[in-house]
């Protein structure tokens, strides 16, 4: 199996992270990394694009083989469009067709959940599954679908766990009320603490250490986010009963503290519905840009 160099390309909303990949179709590891903010607009978010493959490919040893970008919102991987995202400067733009073209290496165009998933199956946490859904909880929540031992796409409409609605009434950003990420995600944690106690945090992880600590408000907050990720894990369960659930992004560092009252409001649930093992990722924030790279090696080997 032949050994590839590749730049992955993990596009956020505030930050576009790049790194220097090399491997196979199975395994990749990242040498180098860089990273910019990501600009408000199109044309200044391709040049950042270009700068981190440029800087990245003249520290390599090797010719770069091909390029892999990925990013949230609604991606059609199968024709590298970016379809649509809500907070970030594009709507039906070609990425792979227009990258290809300028950088003059093939280009892969994914999405980055389902990049992360990709990764976590090939040599993560999901190794090992034919059947699962990596879930990352950051600043949103989305799921990558494995089903039988494919990573589902629904031309790029699947996988928006973040947005079923649990029964907790609170609008969301997206315009449905009730969605799991309004009260679960990472960014709702520590928003929702913030507005219960008036006290500001930087993010979900001083929740967390609120919540080992005992503090009433920050374990009240902390139960309202397992209950909807109990209940969004529930959907799951009833319509695909994965195997496992892989919890990943910035909620799972907090290991224990969310798995353990996770699966017991879970087994609370639980009626014929298969129970999913819940089980951390392995690869932290390194998932985006190894998926990326996965997807660019899987174009070469097409």
């Amino acid at each position: 199996m032949a050994r590839r160099h590749v730049v992955a390309v993990d596009i956020g909303g505030t930050e576009t992270k790049a790194a220097l990949v090399s491997g196979t179709s199975e395994s990749v590891a990242a040498e180098k990394h860089a990273r910019r903010a990501t600009p408000g607009e199109l044309a200044p978010l391709l040049d950042v694009i270009a700068e981190l493959v440029d800087e990245l490919g003249n520290a390599s040893e090797h010719e770069i083989d091909a390029v892999g970008i990925v990013a949230p919102g609604i991606v059609d991987e199968a024709n590298g469009i970016g379809v649509y995202t809500t907070n970030l400067p594009w709507s039906q733009f070609p990425f792979s067709a227009v990258m290809t073209e300028r950088l003059g290496v093939p280009v892969a165009f994914g999405h980055d959940v389902r990049a992360a998933g990709l990764a976590e199956c090939r040599m993560g946490a999901a190794r090992d599954l034919r059947n699962a859904v990596i879930m990352p909880i950051g600043t949103g929540i989305a799921g990558a679908l494995l089903l039988d031992g494919r990573i589902y796409s629904g031309e790029g409409f699947a996988g928006e766990i973040g947005h079923v609605n649990v029964g907790h009434g609170v609008p969301c950003a997206c315009g449905q009320i009730g969605c799991v990420e309004t009260v679960a995600s990472s960014a709702a944690i520590a928003r929702r603490y913030t507005a219960r106690t008036g006290t500001p945090v930087k993010g979900a992880a001083e929740v967390a250490l609120r919540v080992r600590d005992g503090e009433q408000d920050a374990v009240a907050v902390w139960h309202e986010a397992v209950d909807a990720l109990a209940r969004g894990i529930l959907v799951l369960a009833t319509l695909l009963g994965p195997e496992a659930v892989v919890l990943g992004g910035g909620l799972a560092l907090a290991g224990d503290l969310l798995v353990d009252p996770l699966r017991e409001r879970l087994d609370g649930l639980i009626a014929f519905q298969r129970r999913p093992e819940l089980r951390l990722a392995a690869l932290g924030d390194e998932a985006g840009f190894l998926g990326a790279a996965l997807l660019a090696i899987d174009t070469l080997e097409a």
